[in-house]
């Protein structure tokens, strides 16, 4: 696929810290969601929705996108190969205003996201002819076996693909896991996906914790997943936003660390010197990106409140 400027995100963004799903079918929801803290709003027109209400829920986020929502909004389009697919994304990316990511569910292939692709890229070019310039980018959801088998190849299919989301409900099913108790069962199954999604350059999303509350149990799982390199996570109530946003957010002491380890190699590039030190420790550049990281998501903190 050849670079699209106007459909790219941009790389220096940090991703979403906590992703607000709700059902496009319930407006009281999706007011409620627009009206939150969370970073994202994840309009959700596949699982959460009837098949009889999957035309009204479309027609709902064309309302909502049409309107410019001064926010980052992400829709979960229908699974490729049902009756609806072809037009959610047709539909999305004719009312998109502003910036807009469409969330793949089942992905299986690189050929499931390609076929996204194009037809993100074709109706764009209708967009274009009526004088719109709609961007767009794709997360997928890795939710079976065959998604995990060929995830290299998926995450590396398209030019628009800015992150990969972990579907534990439909994964444990396909993998014959449970999809609720000790989180640990599912470290090679995180692991994998964060070393695929590191190397093709994408963002890490985890999937939500099949739970309304934000308990000790939530904290501990959430934590679990930031530790193990995990940008942010989806959440299924408004009551977990607050705390996935804290669990995702670099501490002060982090961005303490950030700041002097920036600040120390500029001054020994100023100065010409070679090697540096702080606190005992070498810099290198693999310090360095590491802080660029936190203090960009840090600044992603202030810049969405």
């Amino acid at each position: 696929m050849q670079p699209d400027s106007a459909l790219d995100h941009d790389p220096a963004t940090a991703p979403p810290r906590a992703s607000l799903v709700v059902p496009a079918s319930d407006p009281r929801k999706v007011a409620k969601a627009l009206a939150s803290d969370a970073d994202e709003v994840v309009l959700d027109l596949e699982d959460a929705v009837a098949a009889t209400a999957k035309d009204s829920a479309r027609a709902h986020v064309v309302e909502v996108l049409g309107g410019a929502p001064a926010r980052d909004i992400a829709v979960r389009i229908n699974q490729i190969g049902t009756a609806w697919c072809h037009r959610d994304v047709l539909d999305i990316v004719a009312a998109a205003t502003t910036p807009v990511t469409l969330v793949v569910p089942k992905v299986e292939s690189a050929a499931d996201v390609g076929f996204v692709d194009r037809l993100v890229r074709g109706a764009r070019a209708v967009a274009i002819a009526d004088g719109r310039t709609p961007q767009v980018q794709i997360d997928v959801l890795v939710e079976s076996a065959a998604a995990l088998r060929d995830l290299d190849a998926i995450l590396g299919a398209s030019d628009l693909l800015r992150a990969v989301v972990i579907g534990y409900a439909d994964l444990s099913a396909d993998l014959g896991m449970p999809s609720a108790g000790e989180s640990s069962l599912w470290d090679a199954t995180r692991s994998q996906v964060v070393a695929a999604a590191r190397a093709a350059g994408r963002a890490l999303i985890d999937g939500p914790w099949l739970s309304t509350a934000a308990d000790e149990a939530f904290t501990h799982d959430r934590g679990r997943a930031r530790a193990m390199g995990f940008d942010g996570t989806w959440v299924i109530h408004p009551a977990q936003v607050s705390e996935a946003t804290r669990i995702f957010t670099p501490s002060d002491e982090e961005v303490a660390w950030a700041t002097r380890v920036v600040d120390t190699l500029a001054a020994s590039v100023a100065e010409g010197a070679g090697a540096v030190a702080l606190d005992g420790q070498m810099l290198d550049e693999a310090v360095a990106v590491r802080a660029r990281s936190v203090l960009a998501r840090a600044g992603h903190q202030e810049g969405a409140r």
